[in-house]
C-alpha cells in the first residue's frame, strides 16, 4: 500500500457514517462573504497592489509592454546576474535587450544548479491587490517550482489589469486547484521568537514586480 492509498482509506472511513443524501459539500458551508473590501476603480485596485507589494518589501517597477524588455535588461544589469534561468514557455521579447546568460529549466537541473543562477525571469497566474499576493500556477510562462525558490532574486511580470484581482476569493474563483499553486507575498522571509527578520530562508531573498500595461507578448 503507497501513501496515496493509506490516506484515501482513511478519508473514506472518516466519511463511513455520514448519510448519503448529506448537504453537499459546495452548499454545506454559507459563502455570503463579502468579496472584496471597498468598491475600487480598476485604477485604484492596481495601485493597490503596487502599495501592498511594496509594502511586503518586493521591489515594484511599472512600464508598457513596449519597454519591458528594455526595464528587464536593466534589472538584471544593475542585479550584476550573469545568468537568468527561464521557463519553457517565456516570450523570448521579454529578455531580448538582456546579454545576460539564458539557462533554460530541465529536468535535469538539481537544486545545486539552479543555486548558481543569479536570477529568474516568470510570468505569474495573477496576483492579487488586498493582500499585495503573487500566485504562480506552473504556466508556461512560470515553469516549475523549484526554479522560483532557489535563485536567490525573482522577476515576476504582472499583465495590467488583466491578472489583477482585488481579493482572495475572487482569485480563487479564477484558479484551478488542480494546479501546483504557489503564493508569494514577498520576499522569503521569517523571524524567531525576537522578531529579527531574516530574508532569503524559504525562497529569493529579493522580488521585484513588474507591472506591465498595454500589449504585451504572453
Amino acid at each position: 500500500m503507497n501513501s496515496r492509498d493509506l490516506i484515501l482509506g482513511r478519508v473514506r472511513r472518516a466519511l463511513a457514517d455520514v448519510p448519503r443524501d448529506d448537504t453537499p459539500y459546495d452548499q454545506a458551508v454559507d459563502r455570503d462573504y463579502l468579496r472584496e473590501h471597498g468598491n475600487r476603480s480598476v485604477e485604484e485596485t492596481v495601485e493597490l497592489l503596487a502599495e501592498n507589494l511594496a509594502d511586503y518589501r518586493a521591489v515594484v517597477h511599472r512600464c508598457t509592454g513596449d519597454e519591458l524588455p528594455a526595464l528587464l535588461a536593466g534589472i538584471l544589469a544593475a542585479r550584476g546576474s550573469a545568468s537568468v534561468v527561464v521557463p519553457p514557455g517565456l516570450a523570448p521579447e521579454w529578455l531580448s535587450a538582456s546579454d545576460t546568460a539564458r539557462i533554460e529549466d530541465r529536468t535535469a537541473s538539481t537544486v545545486y544548479d539552479l543555486d548558481k543562477v543569479g536570477s529568474v525571469v516568470t510570468g505569474c497566474a495573477l496576483a492579487i491587490a488586498e493582500t499585495g499576493t503573487i500566485v504562480l500556477d506552473g504556466g508556461p510562462a512560470q515553469g516549475r517550482r523549484r526554479i522560483t525558490l532557489v535563485p536567490d532574486h525573482h522577476i515576476c511580470v504582472v499583465r495590467v489589469p488583466d491578472q489583477v484581482v482585488s481579493s482572495v476569493p475572487q482569485a480563487l474563483e479564477r484558479l484551478d486547484p488542480a494546479r501546483p499553486l504557489t503564493w508569494i507575498s514577498g520576499p522569503s522571509a521569517t523571524s524567531d521568537i525576537e522578531l529579527d527578520r531574516v530574508e532569503g530562508v524559504h525562497g529569493p531573498r529579493t522580488l521585484e514586480v513588474v507591472l506591465v500595461s498595454g500589449e504585451v507578448q504572453a
